[in-house]
């Protein structure tokens, strides 16, 4: 693997480093620094004329900077005569900004979409798209991962024969399927009603009686979706309730929310770094995804099918 190269931002250097360790590779050495007004400086550190590069790079809290660090970065080994530049971003910014959801309303998504094209990138890396549609916004090939493999195999390890699987809402039917039928079980939706950006109802479809119901979702923000459909599985006679999430978010209280909840444990992967708060919650247990995302770069750079992992 001499002509592969792996580059980090300062978003997640401890899943850059897993990554790292499973191809059996050096991280790429690079300098990210700051002007005195703020403004972001890259300088590579050794010789990537006509290598193959993977920058690994979520764009987690703080959202811009992490992403303008990407972006950056890129441009950066564009300018060095990088042979190809692929953005590993577990997580993708902006991506519940995939439409215009009322009149006058930007879709960012495909902003960021058209900024990680100019700034070089010639394929993307990612997983678990909040809108999968948003494959579309690019012009160059995109790798979509899921995080499937890892929670299945966490779910059918440490729940019961045939727990509940639970989507949250309608937008997540299609993964909760999934899962079910995977593990032979039940499925039940939950019907979510908004007034605005707040949740107001909520509605069980299908029964979680005795069952110990595992809610599934791509993302957690501030945990108030997850807190109110874990009250209304309880109602409804679930015997215990259970999160599978792929990104951690987290954002505002949502620790402290999942912390005074009746959920019993929050399953996450490490696609965003957990913040001291999170980390020390005992609820919440992290598994890595660095191995699929390794696999998947030395697919990808041994010019192998990669279809496989997309499940």
């Amino acid at each position: 693997m001499d002509d592969l190269k792996i580059f980090s931002g300062n978003a997640n250097k401890p899943l850059a480093e897993k990554i790292c360790g499973y191809l059996g590779i050096p991280p790429g050495e690079a300098t990210i620094g700051r002007f005195s007004d703020g403004e972001i400086t890259v300088e590579i550190k050794e010789n990537v004329r006509g290598k193959d590069v993977y920058v690994i790079q979520p764009s987690c809290t703080p959202v811009n900077e992490n992403l303008m660090e990407l972006l950056i970065m890129m441009d950066a080994l564009r300018r060095a005569s990088a042979g190809s530049i692929t953005a590993v971003m577990p997580y993708y910014p902006y991506a519940r900004q995939d439409r215009k959801a009322a009149p006058r309303m930007p879709i960012t998504a495909k902003l960021v979409a058209d900024l990680i094209t100019a700034a070089g990138a010639q394929r993307l890396l990612t997983m678990d798209l909040h809108a999968g549609q948003i494959q579309g916004f690019f012009n160059i090939p995109v790798d979509h991962l899921f995080a499937t493999p890892v929670l299945l195999k966490y779910i059918k390890n440490n729940f019961g024969p045939e727990p509940a699987i639970v989507s949250p809402d309608t937008g997540g039917v299609e993964r909760a399927r999934a899962f079910a039928k995977r593990l032979g079980s039940s499925l039940a939706i939950i019907d979510k009603r908004r007034e605005g950006a707040i949740v107001k109802a909520m509605t069980l479809i299908g029964n979680v009686w005795g069952k110990e119901a595992v809610i599934l979702d791509d993302m957690i923000n501030t945990g108030s979706t997850l807190v109110m459909a874990t009250e209304t599985l309880l109602r409804h006679g679930a015997r215990s309730v259970h999160a599978c999430v792929t990104h951690p978010v987290l954002a505002w209280n949502a620790v402290g929310s999942i912390n005074g909840s009746l959920l019993q444990s929050l399953i996450v992967t490490d696609t965003i770094p957990l913040s001291p708060e999170a980390a020390a919650c005992e609820k919440i247990k992290v598994l890595s995804v660095a191995e699929l995302l390794g696999e998947a770069i030395k697919r990808i750079h041994d010019q192998d099918s990669v279809s496989s992992l997309f499940v």
